[in-house]
């Protein structure tokens, strides 16, 4: 796949981060995602792929861009054909309310290769590159702790679990706790809480915890690009999401493994830091309407890890004030 694809991807993640930013701690989370949603579409519209969103806002009824099954791109004779999945502010509540690690990400991959996983919950774990092959999800969390923290050569007292801060999670937080493990929760956005497992300065180990199956394509991706793993089995919450799921033929007894999530190794994950995080630094509007931002882009194909820190003098970049 195309190397200056990759960099391009992280211009479509940094142009939803720039419009979502202005919104941090404004308290609406709709009008911050809709800024996002709106900035991705246009830069997507500059870039030489023939796309189709795989992961995305909803369905056609439900949002008018970035929706599944929407094509995306210039769409030339010459295009490379690719499946996408996007989330341009995972972090909506983040963003709102003035909160850490709010990003805006997308995932490429060719057409076919990516799965599409049904609007529902997802019981998700992961790990970085030195604990992969370890960890098993359908085995209890006190035996996926003592093998990742065998394989990171750590005592179980510094071992450091993540999770979405939500009441699902009680009896899981009251076994990790029982186990010896430190837990950090956070409030939104599992998707760059994943991505921490694969990088020692932020001091995450494992990401595990129920949230949305749509999510867990992107951080299989990010995860695949870097040698981490990620396990997931679909939770339906309601009824209507159960046979959502049935009708989509997906198997609600299966452990989806990162190779069935995302198949192949020509896989490119960017993204941009929305509100200020451990990883990524978020947005910074400056003086002479300069703003900064800091982007992850990664590619399978070559291991490369890159991360970008860009300075925009917005005045020469109408399209970011629409």
């Amino acid at each position: 796949m195309d190397r200056n694809l990759a960099l391009n991807l992280g211009r479509v993640t940094e142009a939803a981060a720039l419009a979502s930013a202005k919104f941090l701690g404004r308290g609406d989370k709709n009008a911050a995602d809709q800024a996002a949603v709106d900035a991705m579409r246009r830069m997507f519209d500059t870039v030489n792929i023939d796309g189709v969103v795989v992961i995305g806002e909803g369905e056609i009824d439900e949002a008018p861009m970035l929706y599944i099954g929407e094509q995306i791109g210039i769409a030339g004779p010459d295009s490379l054909k690719i499946d996408i999945a996007v989330d341009p502010l995972d972090g909506t509540s983040s963003i709102a309310f003035g909160r850490p690690d709010a990003v805006s990400v997308v995932a490429i991959a060719p057409r076919g290769c990516m799965l599409h996983a049904p609007d529902t919950y997802m019981n998700k774990i992961a790990v970085g590159p030195k604990a992969a092959g370890v960890i098993d999800i359908k085995k209890p969390i006190e035996e996926n702790i003592a093998n990742v923290a065998k394989a990171l050569d750590k005592d179980i007292s510094e071992v450091t679990i993540t999770m979405l801060d939500r009441p699902r999670h009680d009896k899981l937080a009251e076994d990790i706790r029982k186990a010896g493990a430190r837990i950090r929760m956070i409030t939104d956005g599992d998707v760059i809480a994943a991505i921490n497992t694969c990088f020692e300065n932020t001091g995450v180990d494992m990401m595990v915890g129920i949230g949305g199956a749509p999510e867990g394509v992107i951080t299989a991706a990010a995860l695949k690009c870097m040698g981490g793993e990620f396990q997931g089995i679909l939770h339906p919450a309601t009824d209507e999401q159960k046979q959502r799921c049935i009708e989509m033929g997906a198997d609600l007894n299966k452990v989806y493994k990162t190779d069935d999530l995302v198949k192949g190794d020509e896989i490119v994950f960017a993204a941009t830091g929305v509100s200020h995080g451990e990883l990524l630094q978020g947005v910074k509007y400056l003086e002479n309407n300069v703003a900064t931002t800091h982007t992850l882009v990664l590619r399978r194909e070559t291991g490369t890890i890159r991360f970008i820190e860009a300075t925009h003098k917005l005045d020469k970049k109408p399209e970011y004030a629409k």
